[in-house]
């Protein structure tokens, strides 16, 4: 079409209409949208962040600090769900499959729950299905509810007698080692262990399991980050020292063993990480006669954690 009819937005009847502009159409975004928001209510503000920390730390009664919780867990099969019970791991509920065949494991669990004060419910197999995520249930299942962690500064006032003694976790990803250095750290006089709250192996039914009752008296707190966790130790008078295969010292040569103490423990493939191992006052050895030899992080806490009380009883 020739002439001006080609540019854009030309009009090409007589009719008379409003034309392509901006005019009234956009009224509505030339609005103001109020005051600004205050740092700490915007999106992605770093204030923003930092008051949802605050807000999260806060205890709902008013008291200490808690690093947060587990998630919650599902303890599925007979033969788990009676071991759970016979352990006495914290559960909320027992749930049994309706029509459900009974054995003796199954009366055992129900009278284990009931002692223990357990909520026993009867579920159909679908909704067991459901809750159990599919997993072999066998008809029971057993709800443990999310473990509540301490905050690394709650290990500074626990009342147990002795000399501080805690011992730090880095990297442990077995929850079966970590219910082992709990075990170990209740038998030798330790007051606490703190884990971090990524990349770690967490307070399950599992770790509870290990620990034989030990995680019912000594407390776990969780640190976001681990190294300032052992920053704020060595602030409050505490002396780190790190487990590796490359020690200054060798074990039954730590003279520090007599001072309030944070053991760390790094895992069995990487060993401490580079922050954490920088952090530590002293780096120290297990002597072993095999120099191809290792031990796993619980067999390794439980010899330091031995050796250390058996220096403390002497002096």
């Amino acid at each position: 079409m020739a002439g001006n009819q080609q540019r854009r937005n030309a009009r090409t009847s007589n009719k008379k209409g409003m034309l392509v502009g901006s005019g009234g159409q956009r009224r509505k975004q030339l609005k103001g949208k109020g005051p600004t928001p205050k740092a700490e209510e915007r999106v992605g503000h770093p204030a923003a962040r930092r008051a949802a920390r605050a807000e999260k730390a806060k205890d709902p009664r008013g008291g200490s600090r808690r690093a947060g919780k587990a998630s919650s867990e599902v303890v599925a099969g007979r033969n788990s769900v009676l071991e759970a019970l016979r352990t006495h791991i914290p559960a909320s509920t027992l749930y049994v499959s309706s029509r459900l065949e009974s054995d003796d494991r199954v009366k055992e669990s129900i009278t284990l729950a009931t002692e223990q004060g357990i909520a026993v419910l009867e579920t159909p197999r679908a909704e067991l299905d459901r809750i159990t995520d599919g997993a072999v249930h066998q008809g029971l299942a057993l709800q443990v509810p999310p473990y509540e962690y301490a905050h690394p500064d709650d290990l500074l006032s626990v009342e147990l007698p002795g000399t501080p003694l805690i011992v730090a976790l880095d990297g442990i990803t077995d929850p079966r080692n970590l219910g082992a250095i709990i075990r170990s750290v209740g038998a030798f006089g330790g007051h606490g262990v703190v884990v971090p709250s990524r990349r770690s192996a967490g307070m399950t039914a599992a770790a509870w399991k290990t620990s034989a009752g030990a995680a019912s008296r000594i407390p776990v707190a969780q640190a976001t980050n681990l190294t300032r966790a052992l920053e704020g130790y060595r602030k409050a008078g505490f002396f780190v020292v790190g487990l590796d295969a490359d020690g200054d010292v060798e074990l039954p040569g730590l003279e520090l063993a007599d001072q309030p103490l944070v053991v760390v423990v790094g895992s069995e493939g990487k060993g401490l990480s580079r922050l954490v191992r920088e952090t530590c006052d002293q780096i120290v050895s297990i002597p072993m006669a095999g120099v191809t030899e290792s031990l796993n992080a619980g067999i390794a806490a439980a010899v330091s954690l031995y050796e250390i009380a058996r220096t403390r009883s002497r002096r």
